[in-house]
């Protein structure tokens, strides 16, 4: 049940983007005909049950992976098969699920790395304006990241894209493998800070209901089509729609 038209024109233009997207990993599409957006202050949700294309979706949002047809548009500007170096430049980050820190640097090398693109004067203030938004990696900057926490690992995770200051984020699978706990704080209180800063968020998140509990909005996928689209408040609502949430 995609979103209408009306109910488009009643929030912000768009921040991001999707139009018409088909992309995968061969010569077949994983996912086809993909529209989705959010806009700045926004949280927004991607679920649905595993194999359903929502990482493939982020993925080529993220210049990782080529876009088949379609567009992605941030800001206004075509940044369709962008390089993600080049759409980092533009601000957008982004967190894949694993592989998400160097593990072999402490806290403040994955940091800096974070910021190889911002002059050495920059560099300094930048990591202190990201131990503001996450206290906990600022009394831990010289501990190596590989004796980190699933949590804390997440959140230098997330940091390092900070040190650029996007203003929209993908997040793939924030919550896997952090316990309930952690994960309902990750979602619900540092993923909520970083759009109620001003951002554009855009996760894939498996744990359906902490998501869309953390969420503006929320897209269902199914098969690799968007099979609905709503307010999140309205998807937890409806227990119609409780085995596509699941999974």
């Amino acid at each position: 049940m995609p979103i209408s038209q009306d109910e488009e024109a009643g929030r912000a233009a768009p921040y991001l983007m999707v139009s018409a997207l088909s992309a995968g990993y061969g010569r077949e599409p994983v996912v086809s005909d993909i529209s989705v957006s959010v806009t700045l202050g926004e949280v927004v949700s991607v679920i649905g049950p595993n194999g359903a294309g929502k990482s493939t979706v982020l993925k080529a949002m993220a210049g990782m992976i080529p876009v088949m047809a379609g567009t992605v548009t941030l800001d206004g500007e075509d940044v369709t098969n962008l390089r993600s170096n080049r759409l980092a430049r533009r601000g957008l980050g982004y967190v894949p699920q694993t592989e998400d820190v160097f593990k072999g640097m402490s806290v403040l090398e994955n940091l800096e790395m974070g910021g190889y693109l911002l002059p050495r004067k920059v560099l300094k203030d930048r990591v202190e304006q990201v131990t503001a938004a996450f206290p906990a990696l600022a009394r831990m900057l010289r501990r190596s990241a590989a004796k980190l926490s699933g949590g804390e690992r997440k959140m230098l995770a997330i940091g390092r894209v900070l040190m650029l200051s996007p203003k929209a984020l993908l997040l793939d699978e924030p919550s896997a493998n952090l316990s309930p706990d952690l994960a309902a704080a990750l979602l619900g209180s540092h993923i909520r800070q970083l759009a109620d800063a001003g951002r554009a968020v855009f996760m894939v998140e498996q744990r359906a209901r902490a998501a869309l509990q953390a969420s503006d909005r929320a897209y269902v996928f199914v098969s690799g089509r968007v099979s609905r689209s709503a307010p999140a408040r309205e998807l937890l609502s409806r227990a119609d729609v409780a085995d596509e949430l699941l999974g």
